[in-house]
């Protein structure tokens, strides 16, 4: 059994072929695309977030309006860039957003990848330390939301305050019990999801990852996972932790399905998403069903994950992810033991 999502990059665009035209087409039918997907039985809705792009950008709106029209499906990112965020700010946008869900929200976060305008985090006000790289300063902030999290008081309350205080130094509100075992780290390399696994995050691997060893992507993300998994266990946490992958995948049943996705690209390929780091993007599954199961089967990497998350053409609008989901479930997942 799996828990199956949808990742949502929320692409829109002026142009004659889309149902996402403008944001409010996306930001609208994000939230419509969730409460279809949880009444069809889909277990998660996430989001990619983008900065300085016409892509989904500032989540927490977006998840609150989706918990509070949803009951069930679990709700999050893949993944918030750290290096542009206020972990204070966070800490409390977290929170309520939880708490609106009732408890279901499952956040990615990241130290960042390349983004479309350079250092655009700096335009948000944020420089690193001296010494520190810009993906430190990611880590280091991720550190200080985890922390905040934890519901411990450590401001000293105003002897004066507008309002009475409780005893002792007072901490962010509000809180969300339980928030903070549900914070998922995207790591792109063997070395940054040990570091997930040592700071108590659930994993998160995409449909790329450095290449670490020139092997196929799903043998080197399933060697990931086996890692983090051994991390986690001599780290002693006391929890099970959860690891999703993500991957394009479309069950060929219909023309148009054929039509848009019969010429997928069918094999995995290698470039740069920074300078000389070589990575490794897996490859779209697109097939007939009866095909398509034999494919999947092989993938070791999502064998180990206890999540799966398929990326959607969100600017083909609701009504065909819907389709695209409905049929992963109706006809792949059964057979491989998904559901």
């Amino acid at each position: 059994m799996k828990k199956i999502g949808f990742l949502s990059f929320g692409h829109w665009s002026n142009h004659p072929s889309y149902k996402t035209r403008t944001a409010a087409d996306t930001l609208l039918q994000s939230i419509d695309l969730a409460v279809a997907a949880e009444q069809i039985g889909l277990d998660g809705a996430y989001f990619r977030v983008h900065h300085f792009a016409a892509q989904l950008a500032s989540p927490f709106p977006l998840l609150s309006a989706i918990g509070a029209k949803t009951s069930k499906i679990e709700i999050g990112t893949g993944v918030i860039d750290m290096r542009y965020e206020n972990p204070m700010y966070m800490v409390e946008d977290a929170g309520a957003a939880d708490l609106i869900s009732g408890g279901r929200l499952q956040l990615g976060i990241s130290r960042g990848s390349p983004e479309q305008v350079i250092d655009g985090w700096r335009h948000f006000g944020y420089e690193p330390l001296p010494g520190e790289t810009d993906a430190d300063m990611g880590r280091r902030k991720a550190m200080e939301f985890l922390d905040k999290l934890s519901g411990e008081g450590f401001a000293d309350p105003n002897p004066y305050p507008m309002f009475p205080n409780p005893p002792g130094l007072l901490r962010l509100e509000p809180h969300s019990e339980g928030l903070r075992e549900r914070i998922w780290w995207g790591a792109a390399s063997n070395a940054t999801a040990v570091w997930a696994a040592e700071n108590a995050m659930n994993l998160q691997s995409s449909t790329l990852k450095f290449d670490e060893s020139g092997k196929p992507f799903h043998i080197q993300q399933a060697e990931q996972i086996r890692l983090y998994k051994e991390a986690w266990k001599k780290a002693g946490h006391q929890r099970e932790p959860r690891v999703s992958v993500s991957r394009s995948i479309f069950a060929l049943v219909t023309d148009l399905d054929r039509a848009y996705f019969g010429q997928a690209k069918g094999a995995d390929s290698f470039g740069y998403i920074e300078p000389n780091k070589r990575a490794v993007f897996g490859k779209s599954y697109a097939a007939e069903p009866d095909q398509l199961i034999k494919e999947l089967a092989g993938d070791e990497a999502i064998q180990e994950a206890d999540t799966l998350l398929l990326t959607i053409p969100n600017t083909l609008g609701v009504d065909y992810n819907v389709h695209v989901l409905s049929s992963l479930l109706q006809h792949v997942a059964p057979a491989l033991g998904w559901r």
